[in-house]
């Protein structure tokens, strides 16, 4: 049996006399990967922040190799061996790969001392860097700015960025919300290498393939509350979810009542230089169309281009059969198409306004009174929405960045419905949502379906796609693969499409 290499006891916290974790507990052994699995609220985050000295537990005890970790800052814990990958990146853009892998370390990576130290040596960082890259299989330049790569490459920069650190215990959290598939894969190899060596892994994600995929160990939270460990391999799907949110899930994805009117969208040989080409397609009322693809297939460049955001070259746009030109989102909003980003704090909501703000922002014009805002009409339009979609929050002038992942898109999809649209665009509506959450928007998603609006879905999880769409339109390299059914799609056949 592996040695136990990190054991936490009845860990404690409580913000404003709000208890975020009750009386926790972890054994990491040497060598395992450990998932941490939750709900949003559920006290992932706040764990994690103690463990790697972010946060002072107000109890408890951890021991990491038989030494008490008590009152150590992040500095100190990185030099212990224990290391986290941030679900938000935490990158200096102006900076080089390989300055970013080895911020604060470099005279340690050089080896210089004396007058020399006084002088960096990016030769030496960037062969240092180069070395590391080519050993994870990744193909980036040490030498490029970090704001010039894409987001799957700015993610692999910071797992190299946690493996220089020659950890013990890296913590990952949520380190495949923004690669693709291949990319995972070739993460997935680093972490059995590491493994391999000896390195325990800290796993959070809400991503149940990947956790039955990588994971040995399943820890379960719930409201800060320990709830179970078992090995990955005594649970499924279904048992893990009841852990979580404490009570059967009987049907992840609402069924479809059938109900599709006349065809609302239809796209005729849209093409867009270097991004997608040829694409045909068509959504009824009241009907759900799944964009299936790996990463880089061009789903989110076709959605941006129908919605406005970047140019057509070529190509025709038919509202009910009438021929548009949609050539800004204005344009698009006013021929009733909604869009919900897939970068939800980017391009979604303001986070540091209300709940209110954000939801009432697109329809500020039904609200005006003269040269003034109807205050009470806004108000009763936001109560509305938020009680129809079920947002979960302590008022409406709560910032929505306080909000959980699944309320703030629910507040995201709450603006985009207060435009009426016909079409709404969901570029992967349940990114970062835990599964409890993930239930809520697949049950509002279907019932706007049912209220006859025609959606486009684009979703990197293939059980979603199967489990929500009417019909899956497959993509590859920009080229449309496949029209699939519900009755004829399963994974295998998709992923044949999407890699063809």
């Amino acid at each position: 049996m592996a040695e136990t290499i990190l054991r936490v006891k009845q860990l404690s916290k409580a913000f404003s006399g709000i208890k975020a974790l009750d009386n926790v507990q972890l054994d990491l052994k040497k060598g395992e990967v450990h998932a941490l699995m939750g709900e949003n609220g559920a006290g992932k985050s706040t764990f994690m922040k103690i463990l790697v000295g972010l946060l002072a537990p107000d109890s408890g005890e951890m021991i990491f190799e038989g030494s008490h970790l008590e009152n150590s800052n992040v500095s100190e814990t990185l030099k212990k061996g224990i290391s986290m990958i941030h679900q938000e990146m935490l990158v200096i853009p102006e900076l080089t790969v390989a300055q970013n892998i080895f911020l604060g370390r470099e005279k340690e990576v050089t080896r210089r001392s004396g007058w020399s130290s006084l002088w960096l040596d990016d030769s030496e960082i960037n062969k240092k860097a180069a070395e590391l890259l080519k050993q994870m299989g990744v193909s980036i330049d040490p030498e490029a700015r970090m704001k010039f790569l894409s987001v799957a490459q700015m993610q692999m920069v910071e797992i190299a960025k946690a493996i220089s650190n020659n950890a013990k215990v890296i913590i990952m959290d949520e380190p495949t919300s923004a690669i693709s598939d291949r990319e995972v894969a070739t993460l997935f190899g680093i972490i059995r290498e590491l493994k391999a060596r000896g390195v325990s892994i800290i796993y959070i994600s809400h991503k149940m393939d990947e956790i039955f995929e990588i994971s040995d160990t399943i820890t379960v939270l719930r409201d800060g509350k320990y709830i179970a460990t078992k090995a990955a391999s005594e649970l499924d799907s279904n048992s893990l979810i009841a852990m979580m949110v404490g009570r059967e899930i009987s049907q992840m994805f609402p069924e479809s009542a059938g109900n599709h009117g006349e065809v609302v969208l239809s796209v005729h040989n849209l093409s867009s230089k270097g991004k997608f080409s040829d694409i045909h397609f068509q959504v009824r009322s009241g009907e759900i169309l799944g964009l299936a693809g790996l990463m880089g297939a061009g789903r989110t460049e076709i959605a941006r281009a129908i919605f406005g955001l970047d140019p057509l070259e070529n190509g025709e746009i038919k509202i009910r059969n009438l021929s548009v030109r949609i050539q800004s989102p204005q344009d698009a909003i006013s021929k009733g198409i909604g869009y919900v980003s897939e970068d939800r704090k980017g391009w979604g909501f303001i986070p540091d306004m209300s709940v209110a703000d954000n939801i009432i922002l697109s329809s500020l014009r039904q609200h005006r009174k003269g040269i003034f805002i109807d205050e009470k009409s806004e108000e009763l339009t936001v109560n509305r929405i938020i009680s129809e979609l079920r947002i979960k929050t302590s008022g409406t002038d709560q910032k929505a960045v306080h909000l959980s992942g699944g309320n703030q898109q629910k507040v995201v999809i709450g603006k985009v419905l207060l435009a009426s649209p016909e079409i709404v665009i969901l570029d992967e509506p349940t990114r970062g949502v835990d599964v409890g959450a993930k239930v809520e928007i697949y049950k509002l998603i279907r019932n706007l379906a049912e209220k006859g609006i025609a959606i486009i879905m684009i979703s990197s999880e293939l059980p979603e796609i199967l489990g929500m769409s009417d019909r899956i339109l497959v993509l590859s390299k920009g080229r449309q693969t496949a029209m699939l059914s519900k009755e004829e799609a399963t994974q295998e056949l998709i992923m044949k499409y999407a890699v063809a």
